[in-house]
Order: C-alpha cells, then structure tokens, then sequence
C-alpha cells in the first residue's frame, strides 16, 4: 500500500498535510506520534471512514482514497478500531461472524473461526459469552480476530495496547508478530513505541499531520531524537540517523 501526499480534513481544520508512507507485502510498518498527529485520522483516511480531500491511496494497485468502507474491505484491508468497538450484546461467535459479513462461503467462515480459536484459546471458552462481559484483553483478541475474519491483505490496528496489562501487551503483539508471518501486512498505531518498534520493519513519526522522520527499526532505535520523545531514554551521543523529511 501506498499513500502519496494525503491530506484529510475535519472541517476547515486540516489533519493531515501531505502523509506519504508504504507498506511492503508482508510487513509490519509502524505509525509513531503523540495524541492529535495524525495516526487515526491516517488509518480512517485509508479505511475510507474519512475521505482524503488532496493526494492518493493505493493499494494492490487500485486507488481508493475515494472508496467506502466496505469497498475498501472488500478489497482486503481491515481495521480493529482504538477502543475495539465490539458488538457488546452479541457473543464472541457473533462477533466473530459479524466480520465475516461480506462474505458467502459458510464453510470457510467456520474454518476461520476455528483458526480464530486456535489463535486465542480463551476465546473458545468464552464463545458463547457476551463480548461486553469479557476482559479489555479478551475484547481486544476478539477484535483482531473479528477483523481477521475478512481474510484481509493488509490489517490496520489504531492503539492495541490502549488500557491492557502488560502480560497480556505481550501476548497481543505476538499474535501481531504471527499474523505478519502468515503473509498478512501489518500497519500498526502504537503510542507504546518500545513494543512497536520490538515487532516492526519500518516506521514513520508523524507530528502535527507530517511524517518528520522515517526509517528501518535500527535507524529509529538509534535516533537520540526518538529515544527522548517516544522511548523514555536521554539523547545520548548521534547515532546513525533515520531519515528526516
């Protein structure tokens, strides 16, 4: 996937202003920033949730800046929303089922559903329970898997680590680690940028609705400028420098 020149409004308020990024095949891309760069508003620009007004988003080699959400899914990209969003009445399997929704082929919806359990055990035991009774961590496996349903090419997550105990952080980002292995791309909003940046290949800083600075995760890791802002060290002496826009 690639975005060139993105700019996206909210009203009169621009939000991004010219974000250009790729996402190899087979990659996991970090979006680093603090609140209010861009992050969200990057992943909706994409999703289609918000529509891009200047630059272009392509994937697979369609434009979509200008597609509804569920062309955009249709096409292969998926999204687990910050704050998961689950249907909190319907049981795990109806959720599950629910993310199948495009699709028509019942036997295959159950092979996937099956997998989703053998990728969260827990949520086996839990099927038959409401999401909303389950634990943050619990809703935030059922909303990866939710979105796994779709079979996505790309899966875009906005903030997975947002609320869960640490032990569970690590089991979250290791299923990550897995769905990238299994040939899924992986765009990753994280304000958690020592996990991010543990799983990733690439990422990009954004601020104020600009990428200021990319590179492969060593450029980013050894950026005295990263280490102070995103990764709670002191600057110490220049490293080998991501590069700057």
């Amino acid at each position: 996937m690639k975005l060139d020149g993105v700019e996206t409004f909210y009203g009169a308020v621009k939000a991004l202003k010219g974000v250009s990024f790729t996402v190899p095949d087979g990659s996991i891309v970090a979006l680093l920033g603090g609140n209010g760069a861009g992050k969200t508003t990057t992943l909706r620009s994409i999703s289609g949730l918000t529509t891009a007004r200047k630059g272009t988003i392509e994937f697979n080699g369609t434009r979509i800046e200008k597609s509804p959400p569920e062309r955009v899914v249709g096409l292969g990209i998926s999204l687990v929303p910050q704050g998961r969003l689950l249907f909190a009445e319907l049981t795990v399997a109806e959720n599950l089922e629910l993310g199948a929704y495009l699709r028509h082929d019942s036997a295959e919806i159950k092979r996937d559903i099956e997998k989703a359990y053998e990728q969260f055990p827990i949520l086996r035991q839990k099927r038959a329970q409401e999401a909303g009774t389950l634990s943050g961590g619990q809703q935030q496996m059922v909303a990866i898997a939710r979105s796994l349903m779709s079979r996505p090419k790309l899966l875009m997550l906005d903030e997975p680590s947002l609320g869960l105990a640490p032990m569970i952080v690590a089991e979250i980002f290791e299923t990550i680690r897995k769905i990238r292995d299994d040939g899924v791309s992986i765009l990753l909003v994280e304000q958690n940028a020592n996990m991010a940046l543990s799983i990733a290949n690439f990422g990009y800083v954004l601020e104020s609705g600009k990428v200021v600075m990319s590179g492969n995760v060593a450029q980013l890791l050894s950026d005295p400028r990263v280490q102070q802002a995103y990764l709670g060290q002191e600057a110490g002496p220049a490293a080998p420098q991501a590069v700057r826009h």
